[in-house]
């Protein structure tokens, strides 16, 4: 069978299954044809590099923060807040008392209130600070978190101590203390935790 004139480039046609003129033949997958550009395989990741999973989450989401922590996260922001308006009236208290002509006892007793109420604001500037920092904050936050934990804890424990030896019935404010510190804690040494404040950041 003739293909046509071997001298005219033209009118000479391949059998049929060989390699035709203008088209490249297909190439394998994942191997480029000749001249051109080749789609990757199928499974590869398409688009930008997304965050690792964490715990409980698909690799490649976001990182969600735990509910535990997210907990913790409203209840400085709540504590935080009361510690503020205690410190407030506390230091306007003392300051009352340290302007009366009460004597000298006045003053120690005025000067006292004073101390409690500026510790009790400064508590309470750190627990929002903490709070407000739960999104963006690295290991440093955890940890400051454990110290503000265990200063609540300790409160508690003292308002009970200084209810026993007066008989007066405020182990309510110890319990609530020791609830709220220990609940912050839980959160800060919890595995889940402990991974959302060490993630990478990007």
């Amino acid at each position: 069978m003739s293909f046509g004139d071997p001298n005219n480039p033209y009118g000479q046609q391949p059998p049929q299954g060989q390699p035709g003129y203008g088209y490249p033949q297909q190439a394998p997958q994942g191997v480029p044809p000749q001249g051109g550009y080749a789609y990757p395989p199928q499974g590869a990741p398409q688009g930008y590099p997304a965050y690792p999973g964490g715990p409980g989450g698909y690799p490649g989401m976001p990182m969600e923060m735990p509910g535990l922590v997210k907990t913790a996260r409203v209840l400085l922001f709540v504590v935080g807040g009361l510690q503020i308006i205690i410190g407030l009236l506390a230091f306007l208290g003392g300051a009352a008392l340290s302007s009366t002509d009460s004597g000298t006892a006045g003053d120690v007793v005025g000067g006292v209130v004073i101390a409690l109420g500026l510790f009790a604001l400064a508590l309470g500037v750190l627990a929002v600070v903490l709070g407000a920092k739960y999104g963006k904050g690295g290991n440093g936050v955890r940890i400051t978190s454990i110290v503000y934990a265990a200063l609540t804890i300790l409160g508690g424990i003292m308002n009970f101590a200084n209810t026993s030896a007066n008989g007066g019935g405020g182990a309510a404010g110890g319990v609530i203390s020791l609830a709220i510190g220990g609940l912050i804690l839980a959160a800060m040494v919890s595995a889940p935790g402990a991974a959302w404040f060490k993630r990478p950041r990007y």
